[in-house]
């Protein structure tokens, strides 16, 4: 079983980045060559998903879409009270997640309903920051590492862990790429998952209609902006008092105490408000 502890320790000499690289070569037994250049074909994707999702696409249903584009234009006219960095990230987030509604291909990371955080996150990088083709690869690297010892120790899926599994998964994943794309400590970077986590713990995954859109989107873009948050707190030198494995396993047991009304089955929620039931009586007959 992977660990936070254990990458950490792995990564006294080299990166997470590295490290999760490593890992993959032994399980896999391909060539870093070949490990590098699939990941760089990810990042390829996620820019490309992002960037005809800032073009304004409409779901399937008709109940979201259109919601990036409204941002590019805020971002433009407005001096945002959550920073141009944020509300980037938080756009590049939701134009991800309404290509996923409109049936796009996107790449989800750890998830199709959390594909938007660790996007948006690296996008807005690049876009704000200039980073290069190799950062974000590795940042993407650091991220997979993070959500390996997640999924190894608690889930990655709303349908057994809440949206916490998710959205917060993937939050903790953006958080620790981010830590050590500026140079942070391995150390660091696991504050950064911990205190992620700690502040997702007991989000229920409750898509209203059984589709994930509404909250799903938005919860992308919360996702994004909770990471970079961290990260600067991470990197300020703030710690967690609880070590990050401990707040994996304590999210596990959420996770599995959570009753299932509230575990992607649209039962609870806002899947069960008035006006929720009503969206899905209008797209499939049920009151």
């Amino acid at each position: 079983m992977v660990t936070i502890a254990e990458l950490i320790s792995l990564a006294a000499d080299s990166s997470l980045a590295e490290v999760m690289i490593d890992l993959e070569m032994k399980v896999s037994g391909r060539t870093k060559e070949d490990i590098w250049g699939e990941m760089a074909r990810n990042l390829v994707a996620m820019e490309q998903v992002v960037e005809k999702g800032l073009t304004g696409v409409a779901s399937v249903t008709g109940f979201s879409g259109g919601d990036a584009p409204k941002l590019t234009d805020y971002l433009g006219k407005m001096s945002p009270f959550s920073g141009k960095n944020t509300l980037q990230a938080a756009r590049n987030a939701i134009a991800t997640n309404e290509l996923n509604a409109s049936m796009g291909v996107i790449c989800a990371t750890p998830t199709a309903g959390s594909a938007g955080v660790c996007a948006g996150v690296i996008t807005m990088m690049k876009e704000v920051h200039g980073v290069n083709e190799n950062q974000q690869v590795n940042f993407l690297f650091t991220a997979g590492a993070v959500g390996l010892a997640i999924a190894n120790q608690a889930s990655i899926s709303g349908a057994q862990g809440g949206c916490q599994a998710e959205v917060g998964s993937a939050s903790a994943m953006a958080s620790a790429g981010l830590v050590e794309l500026d140079g942070g400590t391995p150390e660091q970077c696991g504050h950064a998952v911990a205190l992620t986590l700690m502040n997702t713990m007991g989000l229920v995954c409750d898509p209203v209609a059984g589709l994930v859109e509404i909250p799903c989107i938005t919860r992308n873009a919360m996702g994004a902006s909770l990471a970079l948050l961290t990260a600067d707190m991470a990197l300020a030198g703030i710690k967690s008092a609880i070590p990050a494995d401990e707040v994996i396993q304590a999210m596990d047991q959420v996770g599995r105490k959570m009753p299932t009304m509230f575990k992607e089955t649209a039962e609870g929620g806002l899947a069960d408000t008035p006006t929720g039931r009503k969206i899905a009586a209008q797209l499939f007959g049920k009151q």
